[in-house]
């Protein structure tokens, strides 16, 4: 269930006016959506209703507390930038093409002004403290995203059977950390150096290939580290 059907089930009079109700989540967050552009998180609930056009009693039918509607700005950040992607990759010729294009589209906004980027930033780890669950499901239509490709480039043989949908959140939150820590601290990178980089290193995660060989390096011929702990602690010695 998206957030606005979710905000609206809040309302006492959803059985009456559903599809109005949903509306009127939908002009909230988009309000705050413009306070947001213009001024960050500080705006208060007096200025979101007055710039919605709903009344205050009308927020708290549909949200807790300017928390709650953070949380589905947010979400609905998410889902668009995850639609965006998804259709502007969608000629792209195969599922590896189209991840790389999403991890490179992720951090392409980290340059130039940084406001936008900083906002989701400080308020996805602000509200993650308070909110786990719900920022789970806020950022689940990127992660979705991400288990639809590596689903499909399995599929096609491009890469290894995995548990997938544990693999799209790890990359998913790989690339969320990535973009949160640049956000804040800009380095030398060209947000596309950037973005080469985060896929070549989730790439070989995803595609396992060098495991085997690294781990019978591991546990050569010199044995494992167990193997080495044992024997120091080994009566004889």
């Amino acid at each position: 269930m998206a957030w606005a059907e979710r905000a609206a089930d809040r309302s006492p009079v959803v059985h009456r006016s559903r599809s109005r109700s949903i509306q009127q989540t939908r002009d909230m967050v988009d309000a705050a959506r413009r306070l947001i552009v213009a001024k960050g998180s500080s705006f208060t609930t007096q200025e979101l209703v007055k710039e919605a056009g709903v009344a205050m009693q009308t927020f708290y039918r549909h949200f807790a507390g300017k928390d709650q509607l953070l949380l589905a700005v947010i979400e609905d950040m998410v889902a668009e930038n995850a639609e965006r992607y998804e259709q502007a990759a969608s000629e792209l010729p195969d599922p590896l093409s189209r991840l790389r294009y999403y991890l490179g589209a992720i951090v392409s906004g980290l340059s130039g002004d940084l406001s936008g980027a900083r906002f989701v930033t400080s308020e996805h780890w602000r509200l993650r403290e308070r909110f786990p669950d719900e920022i789970v499901t806020a950022d689940q239509p990127f992660v979705d995203l991400i288990e639809r490709e590596l689903r499909a480039a399995q599929d096609a043989g491009l890469l290894p059977p995995t548990d997938t949908a544990r693999d799209a959140g790890m990359v998913a939150r790989v690339a969320m950390s990535v973009f949160h820590h640049y956000a804040f601290a800009p380095g030398g990178w060209s947000p596309e150096d950037l973005g080469e980089y985060l896929w070549e290193f989730c790439l070989g995660g995803i595609s396992r290939s060098d495991i085997p060989r690294l781990n019978a390096m591991l546990h050569g011929a010199t044995g494992t580290p167990g193997d080495a702990a044992d024997e120091r602690h080994s009566p004889t010695h």
